[in-house]
């Protein structure tokens, strides 16, 4: 028989494996969004996606006997949710469409600190000093990247910045849906609202949809497949294990990012924006650390977190 200590630390070792997986398959669908974006307007490319994804999930539903409407899909966290939903997804495609890969995936790093914080002061969860010291540590290598007052800074940058921010909504948001909506119902309304921040930046654009050639449209059927998993593995980590231990696994998304923004556009790193990863990426693992001695902890002995 299984101890409570084990089932946790099973549930957070899975719930790592499940965000480390989306991470990785996040980041190959900005490399494809940042491909189509060249020759696609980013309100279209947003319909579609959203519509592909909507698509598959409703499939998926069908085939799980899950109720995609449900009385549950209009409670107050899924209403949150949908609006955090609309801002992180429409802020960070436009980000990465326009923007370096690298540095709006090294920006995008300031999610796990941003989610820890929120399941420290919403969801009550013990977040000590020490974790709290490397929450600002982590928010300082950020703004190393980002480089506000000096000549390296991007204006554009806020708008990966609004996207964390968008995202981080969500996934907190996510952690206190209904357990009665499952993964595929989740996924389904998320990309529903994909579909509604598209029509919402193509009217503010007012730029004319195009047809998307054969190289597009199949770069297209990339990007809502791998973002479907993306989105599924996702949903699995933050309701699996615990948010401050599992959600520090999203920075290996900076290492996968970073890489396909090297390899693949030919971006390079500079000092600066390089000894900003180096400082989120430390203090995540620490965070990750830490969550893991208090979990173990508070096991044992009852301890508060430090």
């Amino acid at each position: 028989m299984t101890t409570p200590l084990q089932r946790s630390e099973r549930s957070n070792f899975i719930g790592s494996l499940w965000m480390i997986a989306s991470m990785a398959a996040f980041a190959i669908e900005d490399s494809l969004f940042k491909a189509v974006a060249a020759t696609v307007p980013v309100g279209e490319m947003l319909m579609l996606f959203g519509a592909g994804g909507a698509l598959i999930f409703a499939c998926l539903a069908m085939l799980t006997k899950d109720r995609l409407y449900h009385a549950d899909v209009l409670s107050r966290p899924m209403r949150i949710r949908m609006c955090f939903e609309i801002t992180g997804r429409l802020f960070y495609v436009l980000a990465v469409a326009i923007t370096p890969l690298s540095s709006a995936t090294a920006i995008l790093q300031a999610t796990p600190i941003v989610v820890v914080a929120g399941a420290a002061i919403f969801f009550g969860e013990r977040v000590g000093w020490m974790r709290w010291s490397a929450i600002f540590m982590g928010l300082l290598g950020v703004l190393i990247v980002l480089r506000p007052g000096t000549e390296a800074f991007s204006p554009l940058s806020i708008l990966a910045v609004i996207g964390m921010l968008g995202l981080a909504g969500r996934d907190l948001a996510s952690r206190a849906a209904p357990k009665s909506l499952s993964t595929v119902v989740l996924g389904f309304y998320g990309f529903l609202t994909v579909i509604v921040a598209g029509g919402l930046f193509a009217l503010w654009q007012g730029k004319a949809f195009v047809l998307p050639d054969g190289y597009a449209s199949a770069l297209m059927i990339g990007v809502i497949c791998v973002g479907v998993f993306a989105y599924s593995a996702l949903m699995k980590a933050m309701r699996m294990g615990d948010v401050s231990v599992v959600t520090p696994f999203r920075y290996s998304r900076l290492i996968f990012g970073v890489g396909l923004g090297i390899v693949v556009f030919g971006e390079r790193l500079d000092a600066p924006t390089f000894v900003g990863c180096l400082l989120i990426v430390a203090t995540g693992l620490f965070i990750m650390w830490r969550g893991h001695v208090i979990a173990k902890a508070s096991f044992a002995s009852g301890y508060g977190d430090t």
